[in-house]
């Protein structure tokens, strides 16, 4: 039987420098991280009917069934991301790299 498959469009997320931040403050670059995800990110991927399809330690892979709310979201989260490191000192932003793909995926 062959695999049945879909158009999407995905969004993949990871942050620059990861490892110069953990590197530098482990414990800090941790939980700010996971304040920007649960403050930031996971709300403007679910405002724009996302779904976050893998979490890794740095990043994550979001699905979208419209490119246009993919790159909506897209950016709107680097909007968000400028505003919430505007008073951070520049060798404690959490930066992220985005790109976004559109194609079939198997179901």
């Amino acid at each position: 039987m062959p695999a049945v498959r879909r158009l999407a469009a995905i969004l993949a997320a990871d942050v620059a420098g990861y490892s110069r931040l953990m590197g530098a403050d482990e414990e800090g670059t941790h939980e700010r991280l996971r304040a920007h995800l649960r403050e930031l990110v996971d709300p403007k991927i679910g405002e724009h009917h996302g779904r976050i399809v893998k979490n890794t330690g740095d990043g994550m892979l979001a699905e979208f069934a419209s490119v246009v709310d993919a790159l909506r979201c897209a950016a709107e989260m680097q909007a968000g991301m400028t505003e919430r490191n505007a008073a951070a000192p520049a060798d404690q932003r959490i930066e992220f790299r985005i790109g976004i793909h559109q194609g079939d995926v198997v179901v």
